[in-house]
Parts: C-alpha cells; structure tokens; sequence
C-alpha cells in the first residue's frame, strides 16, 4: 500500500491521541517530538540503557515511543524523513546539501533543502489548531 505523508503523519497522530495520557485543556494530545543527533536506540533507559534517563524515562512511559523508524547515516536526512513523513529522496534531501556530490546537482531528490512536494508535520499541526516549536538545528537546506 502507498500511502501520502499526509497520510502517514494522521496516523501518527492518531496513534498518538489514542495511547497518550497527558492532554491539553480542550482535550487534545500534548505532542513532543525530541531528534537527538549521534544517540545510538539503547542509549536511554526506556530502551534498555543502564545510562540513567528518569525524565525523558519518564516521557516515555506516559507517551509513544517510535521503534520501527528509519534513520538515514546523517542527521539532516533522518530529520527531515521524521518531518515530512516520506523518503529523502521525495522530500529533497537525498544527501546533506555539503556533501552533494557534483552529479547530483540539479537531480530531483537531490535539492538539498526539504522541497515544497511534501507536507510537514508541524504544517499539519497548524492546520489542526496547534502552536508549533522548533529549538535547536533546522539544517535542511537554506532556510
């Protein structure tokens, strides 16, 4: 089955709404999503660590955890596979725009910047009557 990332990211969000204890006033889920670059999967307790984690712990208990996620070999790529919902080389960044190698420049898939052919989770969101947040690295392309 093909599915949309619009699709993808309802699920996500119904997955999230369904399972998650901790709702705002009108009722709605409290979403937090935390992408760590260079943090390996058993490097928090929740995942089996013996590095001591209580309050991202603690998160996990109450919330999702994601354990059936792709990561790409560079944090740009992986960050916007989990934005957009869909394979790098559908949302621009095939590779992290330094290391492009010179006949990729101009490749569709290649960009180099998350592209306008995709819809983002925090644009979804939005569209849901969230207040949206980023702290931290946006490194997709030239913002």
């Amino acid at each position: 089955m093909v599915w949309s990332n619009r699709s993808f990211w309802g699920a996500v969000i119904l997955a999230i709404a369904a399972s998650s204890s901790t709702f705002s006033a009108d009722g709605r889920p409290n979403i937090v999503i935390i992408l760590a670059d260079d943090m390996g999967y058993s490097d928090m307790g929740s995942f089996g660590s013996e590095i001591q984690t209580p309050h991202l712990d603690a998160l996990a208990q109450e919330g999702v955890r994601f354990t059936q996620f792709y990561t790409h070999a560079s944090c740009s790529p992986t960050r916007s596979m989990l934005l957009s919902g869909v394979d790098t080389h559908l949302n621009g960044l095939g590779n992290m725009d330094e290391w492009t190698a010179p006949n990729q420049m101009g490749v569709p898939g290649y960009e180099g910047y998350l592209n306008d052919a995709v819809v983002t989770l925090p644009q979804l969101l939005k569209e849901a009557g969230y207040h949206t947040y980023m702290t931290c690295k946006w490194h997709m392309g030239k913002a």
